[in-house]
């Protein structure tokens, strides 16, 4: 079971690239994993080649050592891009694992809890707002977001998840300052954005009736003050959870307190030292784990520390369908969950890209039993979409000057 090559293979993903590792063992077993660099991490792949010799040689066996042998070795830099490079090599090592044993990848982590999982669609009306030549169709006002929220209900899903649009200067359009779209770095919240946010909501809640569960991600587009600001502007309304990004774990303690609806946080966050101190601060109904970035195992770690806290965990998950079978293996493990993102507006060709994608019925995806994570990229399709240039996302929403 010794690692006998390590590689890395891009394709286009439409506004951003899907980027992948293979990683081979003296078998001839291969294992896979899907890692990002359009979030906001250039250069994870320059972190994975510079790392991959210190893994050649060793058994994809010891995927803790590994770990804790690349922790010590980037110990200075430690989180970051850094760390969703030790992510990235410890999911392909559980894959090659667990394809060598014959065996899923959930029965490494302790065997599965649920044999289906709860999802939300992620992204829901804004994809088709903010990228309508990848996932059509268009939306372009109101009117189409209420009809977004009766296809949720109509296509059997139970929850969606939503982000900040306006809706009144034109075609719809996002509102993520956070991001620099637009370059607002004081990240201050009007009156303007609060009455387009409630529109937008409300034209959603109309769309998908009573019953169907709505979040609203907010990510970093505001401070303390915005996002309490926002949460009075929508203290009437029904919401499942309101997910909020920020470094300072007592100031979302702060707003968490202030809340009139559950509060989800954390994301961004990479290793246990990362997560602890929002424990302690009590800052969120729902700890948000990207195992994509920490590494599937390290996941489990993170979300045992919840479990400590009385916090269920949700995966953070709006990459290729290789991140979602990864995370569906994740999700089925732990004790602890709450509900699994996954976007459902798909681009046209990632079908194409994987033998297996995941398996949805009435607002759940089926937990698969094949070997490892249950799909693996397919090297042709890959090819046959090279990458664009840059990152994709990181490229794409530049600010302008002057």
């Amino acid at each position: 079971m010794k690692v006998a090559k390590i590689e890395t293979l891009h394709c286009d993903a439409g506004w951003r690239n899907y980027n992948f590792l293979k990683l081979t063992t003296a078998d001839g077993v291969v294992g896979w994993s899907e890692f990002d660099e359009g979030f906001g991490s250039p250069g994870v792949t320059t972190v994975i080649e510079r790392l991959a010799p210190r893994v050649i040689g060793q058994s994809a066996a010891d995927h803790e050592r590994v770990y804790a042998e690349l922790y010590a070795a980037t110990r200075p830099a430690a989180g970051g891009v850094v760390g969703e490079g030790l992510g990235a090599i410890e999911n392909a090592l559980l894959d090659a694992k667990a394809r060598t044993l014959g065996v899923p990848c959930h029965t490494l982590l302790g065997g599965k809890q649920r044999d289906r999982v709860r999802i939300y669609w992620s992204h829901c009306a804004t994809w088709r707002i903010n990228h309508p030549q990848y996932y059509p169709p268009a939306i372009t006002d109101l009117a189409g977001v209420k009809a977004m929220g009766a296809e949720v209900r109509e296509k059997g899903f139970g929850a969606a998840k939503t982000n900040i649009l306006i809706h009144d200067q034109g075609p719809s359009k996002g509102w993520r300052p956070g991001f620099g779209v637009p370059f607002q770095p004081d990240l201050n919240v009007d009156r303007h954005v609060l009455r387009n946010l409630r529109a937008h909501l409300e034209a959603f809640r109309e769309g998908a009736g009573p019953d169907i569960d709505l979040l609203l991600d907010l990510n970093f587009n505001a401070k303390t003050e915005g996002y309490l600001k926002i949460l009075r502007a929508i203290a009437d309304m029904d919401m499942f959870w309101i997910e909020i990004d920020t470094y300072n774990a007592e100031a979302l303690g702060y707003i968490r307190d202030h809340s009139p609806h559950p509060i989800s946080s954390c994301e961004t966050l990479i290793g246990i030292r990362e997560f602890l101190p929002f424990f302690k601060a009590q800052a969120m109904d729902v700890a948000i784990i990207d195992a994509v970035w920490n590494g599937v195992w390290q996941s489990m770690k993170i979300a045992a520390l919840a479990e400590a806290y009385e916090v269920n965990v949700a995966p953070h998950n709006f990459y290729g369908h290789l991140c979602s079978m990864m995370n569906v293996h994740f999700a089925a493990a732990v004790p602890n969950l709450r509900i699994m993102e996954i976007d459902i507006d798909r681009l046209a060709w990632d079908h194409e890209l994987f033998t297996h994608v995941p398996e949805i019925e009435d607002g759940h995806i089926v937990v698969p039993d094949r070997p490892g994570w249950g799909t693996e990229p397919n090297e042709a399709a890959i090819r046959a979409h090279p990458p664009k240039g840059g990152q994709g996302g990181l490229v794409a929403g530049a600010p302008k000057r002057g």
